[in-house]
């Protein structure tokens, strides 16, 4: 078992047929099943069960492309911290951001595009459960997302964000002037932000309301910034949402209002794995936030 077979197997895994595994691979069919085949008898089991045209993995095909990937990616690795000695900024820099951090990204991008010309992007879209995950399946490097993090977090690296307060966002149409009373946000109809998983912003509005025993008429919860805000252009509510997610929007038939009485705050970070090299494209970019809102060294955990 070598490398290229390792490779040619997660790439058959990943696709979920040969016939499309080969055409990624640049190679023709047969000799892609002879090195799935060839593996299997050096292993002396079935990894592969074909289903028609599609691929289902058996137990040992399930071990060993989880065991391949992570080889794979050490390995991809590696070869990347070689070649970056000595060398300036290049390469291909993935990051994922939670939709509602988006207003961090443009500006960092825009100074990589004048300073690295070299480096490119691929950016990628979830919540905060979404994006560990592929930050510990390495599709990407370093992630912005909206705390709390999940309880078994040990193995990534953090740098927390200043505090980011929540504004009421309502229809222009509305009669109000900038500030809301608790007293008018109680009779209000709100659409919240609801995290895939675990504690977000709708259980942060959820428990500061009943902090002064007040419950919300939540009429909609989702997940997606930009429905509600559409939802609230509209009229069918108001909302609730951190002032940076507005950032990313056209407030074209929209109004903000600060919130009297009432302090809600999300909290955001930008996290990375411990155990992972980091290119220094990925170096740079962390530094862009120690830079511009003077974190310490010493405030990484």
């Amino acid at each position: 078992m070598d490398i290229r077979q390792l490779r040619y197997f997660a790439t058959i895994v990943e696709e979920g047929q040969i016939t499309r595994a080969a055409k990624k691979l640049h190679m023709a069919q047969p000799p892609l099943s002879q090195q799935l085949k060839a593996l299997e008898e050096e292993l002396s089991t079935l990894l592969i069960v074909r289903n028609g045209k599609n691929i289902e993995l058996t137990a040992a095909g399930k071990v060993l492309y989880k065991r391949a990937t992570n080889l794979l990616s050490q390995i991809d690795e590696t070869i990347m911290e070689v070649k970056e000695v000595g060398e300036g900024l290049k390469g291909t820099l993935s990051i994922g951001s939670v939709k509602t951090s988006f207003s961090y990204l443009p500006e960092r991008i825009r100074f990589f595009r004048e300073k690295y010309s070299n480096v490119t992007f691929r950016l990628y879209e979830g919540d905060t459960y979404r994006l560990l995950q592929d930050l510990r399946n390495r599709h990407i490097e370093v992630a912005i997302v909206r705390l709390p993090l999940e309880a078994e977090s040990d193995d990534l690296s953090s740098l927390p964000l200043p505090p980011d307060h929540f504004v009421a966002v309502i229809p222009e149409t509305w009669n109000y002037e900038n500030t809301l009373r608790l007293d008018e946000l109680s009779s209000m109809p709100l659409m919240l932000l609801q995290r895939f998983k675990g504690v977000g912003q709708y259980e942060l509005v959820i428990e500061a309301c009943r902090k002064y025993h007040y419950e919300p008429n939540i009429v909609c919860q989702c997940s997606d910034a930009a429905m509600i805000m559409s939802l609230v252009r509209e009229g069918v509510g108001a909302s609730l949402l951190p002032r940076s997610v507005l950032h990313s929007f056209s407030m074209n038939g929209l109004k903000i209002l600060e919130l009297e009485e009432l302090s809600i705050q999300s909290d955001s970070a930008v996290v990375w794995l411990k155990d992972r090299f980091l290119s220094k494209s990925a170096v740079k970019f962390i530094e862009t936030f120690k830079r511009e809102y003077n974190l310490n060294i010493s405030q990484v955990e």
